[in-house]
């Protein structure tokens, strides 16, 4: 989400190095010869909108010449492809920049007719483009986000390692419950089964899609109860661990089973008030891969 870091003295060298002109610079950007100084000396800073076609003057990389550390949220997707905010009306078929200029501000997500043109435009696909919208969306709410997980993929924590976000205890719920070769459910699929099971309407498409990638870190108790009943867990696999620590043995038993594809079949019994640490969880869990190492080598 930050902006690329712009050295002006970088700037300067390169071209030189390049035995490129200041006013060949500023032709190819359609600027004048002083803007081009002024951006070397400090006075000014070329616009965020300008740095590609800058980085493409001096036959460099923009990512090499204007590094940026961090992944790029709606606005940086957009200075990216090098437009300004006002040329996105056109790009989109709207009357205004509205649409675009609120989902950076992370006010209100775009709608899903605008995605395939915007994503097209800025050279990215839709699932980046509702990724780094997702970035605008956590910077405006003052939180962190977990990386949404493209659909299709993996979005556990790394192997011997406890889930931890709720986002992460989804998406291994998903995961381990459904391993055939049809894959885990749709958002809607799953919005509607746990709709269903609360006997109201809980949640939607968007906001278990919200919940999975981690844009939403919280959910209601009629959410997380019925989607707990959904999938087979006990509703406190759910919890934060310092609230209730005995979610941490009940996640070592949803560990062992995601091996064997048998989430759903998970139930928490006689769980005490005291669960195992997260580390003891990694440390049994390879005990679990071990052992059933040792019954494959004995099978054979």
């Amino acid at each position: 989400m930050p902006a690329r870091h712009f050295d002006r003295g970088r700037l300067r060298a390169v071209r030189r190095a390049a035995e490129i002109y200041q006013v060949a610079v500023g032709e190819a950007l359609g600027v004048s010869d002083s803007a081009v100084a002024g951006w070397e000396t400090g006075a000014q800073t070329p616009d965020p909108e300008k740095l590609p076609a800058l980085a493409r003057a001096l036959g460099r990389d923009v990512d090499d010449l204007f590094p940026r550390s961090g992944p790029p949220d709606l606005t940086d997707l957009r200075c990216d492809a090098g437009y300004y905010q006002y040329e996105t009306a056109a790009l989109i078929g709207t009357k205004s920049a509205g649409p675009v200029a609120a989902a950076e501000r992370g006010e209100r997500r775009l709608k899903d007719k605008y995605v395939p043109a915007l994503a097209a435009a800025y050279g990215v696909n839709e699932e980046e483009l509702r990724r780094a919208e997702a970035r605008s969306i956590a910077k405006a709410q003052g939180v962190q986000v977990d990386e949404p997980v493209p659909s299709g993929t993996t979005g556990a924590s790394a192997p011997g390692a406890p889930p931890e976000s709720l986002a992460e205890k989804i998406t291994l719920l998903l995961e381990s419950s459904y391993p055939g070769p049809q894959g885990v459910p749709s958002d809607a699929e799953m919005a509607n089964a746990v709709n269903a099971r609360a006997g109201a309407r809980v949640i939607t498409e968007e906001g278990f899609r919200d919940l999975r990638t981690g844009i939403t870190g919280t959910a209601s108790p009629a959410v997380l109860d019925a989607l707990a009943a959904v999938v087979g867990v006990s509703r406190m696999y759910f919890e934060p661990d310092a609230d209730v620590a005995a979610q941490v043995y009940e996640g070592l038993q949803l560990l062992s089973a995601a091996k064997k594809g048998s989430v759903g079949r998970v139930r928490a019994r006689g769980l005490g008030s005291q669960g195992l640490s997260p580390k003891a969880m990694a440390l049994v869990n390879e005990l679990v891969a071990e052992l059933e190492e040792k019954e494959a080598d004995a099978g054979e």
